[in-house]
């Protein structure tokens, strides 16, 4: 039986700010530059309160929270700090596979130290505390699915493990919004099927849950069941990243998807850097208000790293082809045909025209998913 962990940094840069300047904690920070168009890249516990949140604009975030100080973000200094918690980590287990900066999972199944992996999660959120003046959460269980799902269950500054013998029941009650891979439309479809939890969702087949989700059927079926063979890899190779945003109203003309396109990019920016990940090829995906949707790729022989960039080149692909007149729903933008990053910069090496002529993962409906997936494995 596999022995996995799931650490996950409490706000970690908003904390790395608190801990830097005293006179910010207890306050509600949030880590951006002061300016309307930017995004929150993290907001403190104390900032959250106030409904202030990841991805969300300064704007915004300003008017939820009229007392909210804005610290511009030391992208170096997290760097430098997360390589201080990874050799935490290291202590342990060499199976460590990191998903960003603040986040990785462990496998200690056959850890030297011949503690538990309940002991060993305690132990390092101690060291982390006590050497670099964090909080961490963690999550314990026996496989990457359910370790996740632990470490959220008591955040901030938590730790909660879930046993083979638990994981059916804590399945069953668990609402299927809080299964990954379920966003809000997928929660609406499985509500009006009569599935809310885990033991509803369990009680569907396999064929049931293929006809009404397609390939996402397969791994609800598999997952409710507490069944998930990832390993921990310690040289994990993402193929693309992206992010997209379904709006409240239906958009009208390039114009008004053009603001909402600065905002994805931005966020797409940060997660980027966060993955220290860029690619040679940008989709921008657009779904209609009917429903349909179109995709737009472009390749080029330099990375798409940059925020500017990548609204230059997306407001671009917009511009060309956006039907006139058609209301838009739903924007996104996805970076993929992977370069390798240099640590701790944001330029890569240009591949060859040959290089480019391989075959680009499609975008199948499956984004939300993947996306949450690639977070949580």
């Amino acid at each position: 039986m596999k022995k996995i962990i799931h650490i996950d940094m409490d706000a970690f840069y908003a904390s790395v700010e608190q801990r830097d300047r005293p006179e910010l904690r207890g306050k509600p920070v949030a880590v951006a530059k002061d300016t309307a168009r930017n995004v929150i890249t993290t907001a403190s516990y104390e900032a959250r309160r106030y409904g202030v949140r990841s991805a969300l604009s300064v704007a915004k975030a300003k008017r939820l929270c009229p007392r909210l100080i804005l610290v511009p973000p030391r992208f170096e200094v997290y760097k430098q700090v997360s390589a201080q918690i990874h050799e935490i980590f290291h202590r342990y287990t060499d199976l460590v596979e990191p998903l960003s900066l603040d986040e990785a999972y462990l496998d200690v199944t056959d850890s030297p130290c011949g503690k538990t992996a309940t002991q060993i999660a305690r132990e390092i959120r101690a060291a982390i505390r006590s050497e670099l003046g964090l909080t961490a959460s963690a999550g314990v269980s026996f496989n990457k699915f359910l370790a996740k799902i632990a470490s959220d269950l008591r955040k901030p500054d938590g730790l909660s493990r879930i046993l083979p013998k638990d994981a059916l029941a804590f399945l069953d009650a668990l609402p299927v919004e809080s299964f990954f891979g379920v966003g809000p439309a997928t929660a609406k479809k499985m509500h009006a099927l009569g599935i809310s939890n885990g033991k509803d969702l369990r009680e569907r087949s396999r064929e049931e849950l293929t006809e009404h989700f397609g390939k996402t059927g397969a791994w609800f079926y598999e997952i409710v069941r507490g069944n998930d063979p990832r390993e921990v890899e310690a040289h994990r190779e993402r193929v693309s990243l992206g992010v997209e945003d379904t709006f409240r109203q239906d958009l009208v003309g390039a114009e008004a998807c053009a603001e909402e396109l600065r905002l994805i990019a931005k966020e797409l920016d940060r997660r980027l850097f966060r993955a220290n990940f860029s690619g040679y090829t940008l989709t921008l995906k657009i779904k209609f208000a009917d429903f349909t949707q179109m995709t737009r790729s472009r390749t080029r022989d330099t990375v798409f790293a940059e925020a500017e960039d990548l609204f230059r080149t997306a407001k671009n692909l917009l511009e060309t082809h956006l039907p006139e007149g058609k209301p838009v729903r739903l924007l996104g933008i996805t970076v993929s045909h992977a370069a390798p990053v240099i640590p701790g910069e944001k330029t890569a090496k240009p591949r060859s025209r040959d290089d480019e002529s391989q075959l680009l993962l499609p975008l199948d409906g499956n984004e939300n998913l993947l996306k949450k997936v690639c977070r949580s494995s």
